[in-house]
């Protein structure tokens, strides 16, 4: 069997890694979207309360922690016990990450909202919670919707975490209790291989084109809804 030489081309391609950023991102936006929202509401309504304060501490620690470090503890406390690297551990990191993102962009959103749209719900009879859910989340819709897609934005890169939780893998899975690969761990793979480093360009005009979708996604989406 002929060797493969430095620099010469070989076949290959990054739709593993495309199917496991999908996978993954949309398995921890599944549960960092609703939870962050619901934390955000409730920050911006007991700003005054202990426990709110307590949260809102948390959640400026945990968005100045650095990936790897969320990387460590998440393999700690998911790889560890599940005996091995999964989708599982890599969407628990991306959830991580994209948590106080959600929760900042919510409170603020809904901050900035007119106390007479909290007033006039109240006035004709809603509780505090009903008003919340019908009047108010939907006016901040824009806002909050445009910081989920930049939470989306800033872990779609992430390669340091998957490195302890998903760990890669060099085909297309859908098993989400295996290692699974990502983009940017395929750049990692593709830069340290001669053979590979040309497929780079690709992976990383993926994410830019990604990226660039979604913000342009948020924009319309959020003029549409405003209107």
């Amino acid at each position: 069997m002929k060797a493969i030489e430095a620099g010469e081309p070989i076949p290959g391609g990054i739709a593993n890694g495309i199917v496991g950023t999908v996978l993954m991102l949309g398995m921890a936006s599944l549960v960092a979207i609703p939870v962050g929202i619901l934390c955000g509401a409730y920050l911006a309504e007991n700003s005054k309360n202990r426990f709110a304060q307590t949260v809102s501490y948390l959640t400026d620690l945990l968005q100045g922690t650095p990936s790897v470090i969320i990387g460590i503890v998440t393999y700690i406390w998911v790889v560890v016990p599940m005996r091995g690297y999964s989708a599982i551990a890599g969407s628990v990191a991306l959830f991580i990450m994209m948590l106080p993102l959600i929760i900042r962009s919510t409170e603020e959103t809904l901050k900035i909202l007119p106390a007479s749209l909290k007033e006039a719900g109240l006035a004709l009879g809603g509780n505090r919670a009903r008003v919340m859910l019908r009047v108010q989340l939907p006016a901040a819709f824009g806002g909050i919707f445009t910081g989920v897609l930049l939470a989306i934005s800033r872990v779609i890169g992430e390669t340091a975490p998957l490195m302890f939780t998903a760990l890669g893998c060099s085909f297309i899975r859908w098993s989400v209790d295996k290692p699974i690969s990502a983009v940017p761990l395929l750049i990692w793979e593709f830069f340290n291989d001669p053979n590979l480093q040309e497929l780079i360009w690709g992976a990383s005009l993926f994410l830019l084109l990604f990226v660039l979708t979604l913000n342009l996604s948020s924009k319309y989406l959020a003029k549409k809804w405003n209107q």
